[in-house]
C-alpha cells in the first residue's frame, strides 16, 4: 500500500476524474480506478497530459483500492452497492472510505433535483453497513461540481462539508481536501448528518439550472480554530 497515494474509485466519471486531476496538479499521487482496467488508464493518460510532473496510474477498481489508506468512492448512487460488494474482500482495516455518493432519483430515471429514501438514513450510512469491520467511512465532497474541478483555470473557492464519527479521520480527510487550492474543509458532525449533506446535491443543481453556473458552498462566521484534533 501507497502511503501518500490518492485511489479513486469510479475515478473515469466526472467527478472522480475532476478530483483526481486537482490532487494530481497539486502534486498529489493518484490511482484512477474503474471496472475497465484500460479506461482507468486512458483517464490517467489524459490527467497526466495536463499535469506532467505528478504520479497517476490507471487500474481496477479492486487494484486500485489497495494502493493508498484513504480510498475515495466517487460513483453514482446506482453503482454503490455494487462497488462496495466488489470491493469488500479488499479494502483493509484501518483504511478510511470517502463516499460521496448522492441518492439522486436521476439512478432510477427520476429528476437531479430529487433524491431517494435511504433506509440506512444515507449513502454514506448505507456504506459504512457494507463495508468490512474496521474500515471507517467519511462522507464528503457532495456539493464540489464535477465541471469546475475538471476546469484547471477555474479557481476554486467553497467550502467541503465533511460527516465522521472519528475526528481523527476527518482530519486525515480534511488533509486531502485543502490539499486542493481553495477548497477549505468544514466539520459538519457525525456521519448521520450526512442524510443532510447529501440533500445539498440536488438543492445546488436546481440553483444552477437558474442562475446557468456552478454554484457551491460556503460556511461564514467560523473561527480560524482548529476542529479536528
Amino acid at each position: 500500500m501507497k502511503n501518500g497515494a490518492i485511489p479513486i474509485i469510479g475515478g473515469t466519471g466526472a467527478l472522480g476524474w475532476g478530483l483526481g486531476l486537482r490532487w494530481a496538479l497539486a502534486g498529489r499521487p493518484v490511482v484512477i480506478g474503474s471496472r475497465d482496467a484500460g479506461r482507468a488508464q486512458e483517464a490517467a493518460r489524459r490527467i497526466s497530459e495536463q499535469a506532467p510532473d505528478a504520479e497517476v496510474e490507471g487500474m481496477t477498481n479492486e487494484q486500485a483500492a489497495k494502493q493508498g489508506p484513504i480510498v475515495v468512492l466517487a460513483v453514482p448512487f446506482r453503482a454503490q452497492s455494487e462497488n462496495l460488494n466488489n470491493l469488500r474482500p479488499v479494502l483493509q482495516p484501518g483504511q478510511i472510505l470517502v463516499d460521496c455518493t448522492v441518492p439522486l432519483a436521476a439512478a432510477v430515471s427520476g429528476k437531479a433535483t430529487r433524491t431517494l429514501g435511504v433506509w440506512q438514513g444515507s449513502a454514506a450510512q448505507q456504506a459504512q453497513e457494507m463495508v468490512p469491520e474496521g474500515v471507517t467511512v467519511v462522507a464528503a465532497f457532495h456539493t464540489v461540481g464535477a465541471p469546475d474541478l475538471a476546469n484547471r483555470e477555474k479557481e476554486l473557492d467553497e467550502d467541503v462539508l465533511i460527516c465522521g464519527d472519528r475526528k481523527a479521520d476527518k482530519a486525515r480527510v480534511a488533509e486531502l481536501v485543502q490539499a486542493i487550492p481553495g477548497l477549505r474543509a468544514v466539520n459538519a458532525g457525525p456521519l448521520e448528518i450526512a442524510r443532510i449533506v447529501e440533500q445539498l446535491t440536488p438543492l445546488l443543481i436546481s440553483i444552477n439550472v437558474r442562475y446557468k453556473t456552478h454554484a457551491g458552498i460556503r460556511i461564514t462566521g467560523l473561527p480560524d480554530t482548529d476542529h479536528w484534533s
